[in-house]
């Protein structure tokens, strides 16, 4: 495919005195769109308007957007219901890239601003050239990442820290279980936890133990080959990422007053857990303050992105293929096509 050169106009914009060169965005623009829900194949490149930013939103023009388990949902109709998804519709909710206009009240962002944000879950819209932020949902891009690492982080990191600072209140010297931990919130709430002091036991397959290691796993429990009840006790909180028997199973290792926080929804058993203890699941939510908070992390190295896979627009329906094969450690971004 050709590259999405950007053709629109420039302008001048005076700035205390300075002439600034500003790219007018083009009345059209390239996205990745459901016609209809189904399989990867269903995702197709389409020529549509260029949306126009109202009150408080932003227009970013897209460097890269990341893939997660939720956009392959929205394509297939299983998240429909969560994701307002409505063909035709555009995936995505992971953005990187740089800001070419904004609406009316927006304050604390200028044009050429290189952003990060999490978009709404009930909008998506990531998977194109140009998309449309709220105010409330954007942070500074930390300097020190690249559109791709960046694009990898906003909803994966937003979910381990609500996660496990708001929803179960983690604790220096407290033990988790982080079931899952070498996935794309596994890998950050790793992290997440180790800067706050926790103890982390962190389950994977025998090929990411190495890993779970190099993110500072007290604990790597190779979950093909062993069980994670021989190597947890008393745990504090758990962070479910698996669902089913896993999760199960999870709730025998939690110590009275414990909780498991569970990313998939809960099973009849953990809807009545333990006595004393707690079973609750959530959702993750946009938070452009928050956002800021780990942008500060991730700017002083406390925490790293990984990205594993690479893939152009154009190749969407390949990304979705390795997202569903759930074998990837950390995550998948797109970027626009390359010549």
């Amino acid at each position: 495919m050709k590259r999405w050169f950007i053709n629109g106009l420039l302008t001048l914009l005076l700035v205390g005195g300075t002439a600034i060169a500003q790219e007018q965005p083009p009345d059209t623009m390239l996205a990745v769109q459901i016609q209809r829900f189904g399989g990867p194949e269903v995702l197709t490149v389409h020529e549509i308007a260029t949306p126009v930013p109202a009150d408080g939103e932003l227009l970013v023009r897209v460097e890269a957007a990341g893939v997660n388990p939720v956009d392959t949902g929205a394509r297939s109709g299983r998240a429909a219901a969560l994701t307002a998804a409505e063909p035709p519709y555009i995936p995505g909710f992971d953005i990187s890239g740089e800001v070419v206009a904004t609406g009316p009240g927006v304050s604390g962002f200028d044009i050429g601003d290189a952003v990060y944000a999490m978009l709404d879950l009930r909008r998506g819209g990531g998977y194109a050239q140009y998309t449309l932020v709220k105010q409330s949902e954007v942070a500074d891009r930390p300097a020190n990442l690249t559109h791709q690492e960046a694009a990898s982080l906003p909803l994966v990191a937003l979910t381990a820290w609500q996660a496990l600072f708001d929803t179960a209140d983690l604790q220096a010297g407290e033990t988790v279980l982080i079931q899952g931990g070498a996935g794309g919130v596994g890998s950050i709430a790793v992290q997440l936890a180790k800067w706050r002091g926790a103890r982390v036991i962190a389950t994977a397959s025998d090929y990411n133990q190495a890993f779970l290691q190099e993110l500072g796993v007290d604990v790597p429990v190779d979950y093909r080959n062993q069980r994670f009840e021989d190597f947890a006790t008393d745990v504090d909180v758990v962070l479910d990422t698996v669902g089913g028997d896993t999760q199960v199973r999870s709730l025998s290792v939690l110590r009275p007053g414990g909780i498991l926080v569970s990313l998939v929804g809960l099973t009849s058993e953990a809807q009545n857990p333990p006595p004393g203890t707690r079973a609750v699941a959530i959702l993750v939510r946009s938070d452009g303050e928050q956002l800021s908070q780990i942008g500060q992390l991730l700017e002083t190295e406390i925490l790293r992105p990984v990205v594993s896979y690479r893939f152009d627009f154009s190749a969407a329906p390949e990304a979705h293929r390795q997202s569903e094969t759930r074998r990837t450690r950390g995550k998948i971004v797109l970027v626009p096509d390359a010549d």
